[in-house]
């Protein structure tokens, strides 16, 4: 499998783009960044965030460590100035629900590569803070890779963000970096493999939740797992 190297011109837009939301979460909110010295940077990994909204991805790209791939919902794109956006930072588009083998491959072949991957394993926003179950795309990510999860718990990204800052609120914003995780390996076959990258997905969110406040939780209010 080659090597998957950053085109030039996405390296230059996503130092800009980076560098401009910042400033912008800066002067709308009260950012507050978390385990920071949990980012094994340099080396390969999957990023798993919380998905509330469409702040969510923009807020954890910006503040993280180093730049990250993306992948995001292919329906985005034809939105007007969303679309831009992620044309602008290269991210890869994703066809929620549908079984997209070129789209597993280049995902392999990043992390391969020793590239960082953002994803929200709940294949899309829940527009409430309760978390939804993951999908297990992540587990099968992970299996083909072999690379670590950090999971990471967002808050503050609601739907309605912008609206309190624009009234001047300056509504709180977190990033709670988790430490990396080793995810058990899948050495089932058929349906069972399927139920087994399922509860990889799980147990990556489960980890998520413990970073979250209770009200963010969601289906895995009963299951979350501390940091330790």
């Amino acid at each position: 499998m080659d090597e998957y190297r950053v085109p030039l011109r996405f390296r230059i837009s996503r130092a800009i783009l980076r560098m401009g939301f910042r400033w912008l979460f800066h002067i709308l909110g009260r950012v507050k960044i978390e385990g920071r010295e949990n980012v094994p940077v340099g080396k390969p990994y999957v990023t798993a965030i919380n998905h509330v909204s469409i702040y969510d991805p923009p807020f954890a790209a910006s503040f993280w460590p180093e730049a990250l791939e993306i992948i995001g919902a292919s329906d985005v794109f034809a939105r007007p100035g969303q679309g831009q956006l992620l044309r602008l930072y290269g991210v890869a588009p994703v066809h929620r629900g549908e079984y997209d083998r070129a789209l597993l491959d280049w995902i392999t072949r990043v992390l391969q590569s020793g590239r960082p991957l953002l994803i929200a394993p709940e294949g899309g926003r829940s527009h409430v803070t309760a978390m939804q179950r993951a999908m297990p795309g992540i587990g099968y990510m992970v299996e083909a890779a072999h690379v670590m999860v950090i999971p990471v718990g967002l808050v503050g990204t609601t739907d309605d963000f912008w609206q309190r800052a624009r009234r001047g609120e300056k509504p709180n914003l977190e990033m709670r970096i988790g430490k990396p995780l080793t995810l058990p390996p899948i050495t089932e076959k058929g349906a069972a493999r399927h139920e087994a990258r399922q509860r990889n997905a799980d147990l990556v969110m489960r980890h998520i939740a413990g970073l979250l406040p209770e009200e963010y939780r969601g289906v895995y209010a009963e299951s979350a797992i501390a940091p330790s």
